[in-house]
């Protein structure tokens, strides 16, 4: 019914602009007569006559036609009589509970509560997995989040190398967007796990659990020491990971709280 609803007052007003438009164009082309006098010289003090001899000439005599002045009236009572018309209508369409709204920018809202939501759900998302998620293109997206960002609804953030977005209002400190940004990721996730709960804490035993190489083992544990969640220490020639024990009731909390 909005959509429905927009395009009649959309009609009325072209239909306004229109005949203003017409108002203007009869009032700036109004017909001018200009009658030139020459009069010769006469010493006489008659008004308009010359005294000294020179010429009196009349350059411009104006008149705007009286049917120009009925047409501005009628067209004035014709659009207020519009008005009238159209003023039952749109007062039953707001006892009805409709109302006039622009169709673009209630898409544009109802896009920018859905990223909302998704954000809300998953804090620490990054563009590219909402625009995969949504199936938006990541321009559009960028709009979406800058006025999101304007209304201080998210706050981005830089963590792990990429820019992630979490509900604003305060809802989570520092420490908690680090250990949420790591644990979005499947594979930290796994990691994470493991050690947290003592299965094991190598190279070579956590390339064993997830399937994965040591070399891919190396490259994901130094993301996690570089956002200060794991802690590295030597062991002859092995590499014996440990949760940070700053980070560590945090991680088992958002665990819980967004992954289990």
């Amino acid at each position: 019914m909005e959509p429905k609803t927009e395009r009649l007052i959309f009609t009325s007003s072209k239909l306004e602009k229109k005949l203003i438009l017409c108002i203007f164009f009869f009032l700036f082309t109004t017909t001018a007569g200009a009658t030139e006098y020459i009069v010769s010289p006469a010493p006489n003090d008659e008004f308009g006559v010359s005294v000294a001899g020179e010429d009196v000439q009349i350059l411009e005599d104006t008149v705007i036609p009286y049917w120009q002045f009925l047409l501005w009236l009628a067209v004035m009572n014709v659009l207020s009589v519009t008005d009238i018309l159209l003023l039952p209508a749109k007062l039953i369409f707001a006892i009805l509970g409709f109302r006039v709204v622009d169709y673009s920018n209630t898409i544009g809202v109802l896009k920018r509560k859905n990223i909302y939501d998704f954000i809300k759900t998953r804090p620490g998302t990054y563009i590219g997995e909402i625009a995969n998620n949504m199936g938006l293109n990541r321009g559009t997206l960028r709009h979406h989040l800058q006025i999101l960002e304007a209304e201080n609804m998210i706050e981005a953030q830089c963590l792990g190398g990429k820019v992630r977005y979490f509900q604003n209002s305060s809802t989570y400190d520092e420490k908690e967007k680090r250990v949420i940004s790591a644990l979005q990721n499947e594979m930290n996730r796994k990691i994470i796990s493991k050690i947290l709960k003592e299965e094991c804490n190598t190279n070579g035993d956590l390339a064993l659990t997830t399937g994965i190489s040591r070399c891919t083992i190396s490259w994901y544990m130094k993301q996690l020491k570089a956002l200060d969640l794991i802690e590295e220490n030597k062991m002859g020639r092995s590499k014996i990971y440990s949760i940070n024990p700053v980070y560590r009731d945090t991680i088992e909390k958002t665990y819980v709280k967004f992954f289990e």
